[in-house]
């Protein structure tokens, strides 16, 4: 693997640890563990940014969709 392929991955889990650190700073804030017990669990602005970063860190920024 080159320099080029190691800063790609790179890129990709440092967006999706910063979109994880804001997660965890709002459960802290609203005292959950989680974010299901949230009232806000199906319209999170964060918490869908934050899945979005997880599908990416996957792909790599690649777009596409995943099946399960």
């Amino acid at each position: 693997m080159d320099n080029k392929d190691e800063l790609v991955i790179d890129e990709w889990e440092i967006k999706l640890d910063q979109k994880l650190v804001e997660l965890k700073e709002c459960q802290v804030k609203e005292s959950l563990e989680s974010c299901t017990p949230c009232d806000k669990f199906f319209d999170c602005d964060l918490r869908n940014k934050y899945v979005l970063a997880v599908y990416a860190s996957m792909n790599k920024g690649s777009g596409g969709g995943f099946e399960f």
